[in-house]
């Protein structure tokens, strides 16, 4: 098969397809400065009377000494129906990762109509994620996940990612898995996980198709992360549809006018 790509975009496909996921400068500072300054006001509102003279590193990684665990999803699902409903944040989202994603999954791209948050406070065993693959749940393996963290991110405070050549080996042996639990599960594959240090300034696209998922942050500081899911508009959707769940962001001339064509009547 020929390859017609450049030697940049061959190291950045041959990393992602031998890792399963790649890690860079997110692409646009203006975007991510901007990006964390709305979550820095719409926290400030919220958090009415409390001083919040302290940087935003600081006000992030210690939210938890203003949230109690009880209240925490009350007060994050509020955050996430308030940045979504900023008319421009879907596309700063985008700039971040934009020449990456266009690398690695084309420059006709679908995107996830809402994008969501994860706050993890240190010790809270209410936020986890249990060892998953999206598309064990109907998700298209054509479907990458934009990670964007707005705090540094590391050891148990990030995300854990099964490689490539480890995930094939649980497929062939899978059967031997039913009905186990997703502790199960991950007990099994624990010594194969990749923890994945993820700073603020860097972006994480990772192939969803992977087991990955979280533990209770042992660290003393707060897990702010953000996910995206983008895909080639034209390939193959999964449960989740065009319209639905997706929206074509970057449709080129040729496909407007092709989806257009209709041929002359000649009757």
């Amino acid at each position: 098969m020929s390859m017609f790509l450049s030697d940049s975009e061959q190291a950045l496909t041959h990393e992602y397809l031998s890792q399963g996921y790649v890690i860079r400068p997110v692409a646009n500072l203006v975007a991510l400065d901007w990006i964390r300054s709305q979550f820095i006001r719409l926290i400030s509102a919220e958090l009415v009377g409390d001083q919040m003279n302290a940087s935003s590193d600081e006000v992030l990684n210690q939210i938890h000494q203003k949230i109690p665990v009880a209240e925490l999803n009350k007060f994050r699902m509020k955050i996430i129906r308030e940045f979504n409903a900023i008319e421009e944040f879907r596309e700063m989202y985008f700039k971040l990762a934009r020449p990456f994603l266009e690398v690695l999954v084309g420059n006709e791209l679908a995107m996830q109509l809402r994008i969501n948050l994860s706050i993890q406070l240190p010790g809270d065993e209410s936020s986890l994620l249990p060892v998953h693959a999206d598309t064990w749940s109907g998700d298209s393996p054509f479907e990458v996940v934009v990670w964007l963290p707005l705090v540094d991110c590391y050891r148990t405070k990030a995300m854990y990612i099964l490689p490539p050549s480890a995930t094939n080996e649980l497929k062939r042996d899978f059967v031997n898995h039913a009905g186990s639990s997703s502790e199960d599960l991950f007990q099994s594959i624990r010594n194969d996980v990749k923890w994945l240090d993820v700073k603020y300034g860097e972006v994480l696209i990772f192939d969803q198709a992977l087991p990955h998922g979280n533990r209770v942050n042992q660290e003393e500081e707060t897990r702010w992360s953000m996910n995206c899911r983008f895909k080639g508009l034209f390939t193959p959707y999964g449960d989740k549809k065009i319209g639905e769940f997706f929206e074509p962001i970057t449709l080129r001339a040729a496909s407007r006018t092709g989806m257009d064509y209709r041929n002359p009547n000649t009757t």
